[in-house]
């Protein structure tokens, strides 16, 4: 009988790659990140549908992975919906419920939640783990901004 940690890794690594290969089609064929969207003052709502397009679309895009049970998630999304607004023309922030779009969460290993990733130009290049402050959410998103 195969140890099914080994079996859920090897599965994970596989979709990861299928993402990945799908990102990098997509980013080949021209499809580049476009400039800001300054309309959006408030979080986008994100899915396992809308999810590649939305990396691709905006050029930094912070992602919430949340969940509506989680206590720590409501601390944090009021913080998350101000930075919408202070940062509108800057950076985009998205909310991905992690309950209702299993796929894009177990792509990026979530397991903790809240969990933010920053993506620039449609890349993971940091991320919180945990209720943060605002003033700590701010200081690693300026690194990419």
């Amino acid at each position: 009988m195969q140890n099914w940690d080994e079996e859920l890794a090897k599965l994970m690594e596989k979709r990861l790659k299928q993402y990945q290969n799908i990102v990098e089609t997509r980013n080949t064929q021209g499809n580049t990140p476009s400039a800001f969207d300054t309309s959006i003052n408030t979080p986008i709502t994100l899915t396992d549908y809308n999810f590649d397009e939305m990396t691709r679309k905006y050029s930094t895009l912070v992602v919430d992975f949340w969940a509506p049970w989680c206590g720590p998630c409501r601390m944090v999304s009021p913080i998350i919906d101000q930075l919408a607004f202070e940062l509108c023309g800057k950076v985009v922030f998205g909310k991905l419920n992690v309950d209702e779009n299993p796929t894009v969460a177990s792509l990026f290993g979530i397991q903790s939640i809240p969990t933010l990733i920053i993506f620039k130009n449609g890349i993971a290049v940091d991320g919180i783990l945990g209720a943060a402050s605002k003033a700590q959410i701010l200081a690693t998103i300026s690194k990419y901004n």
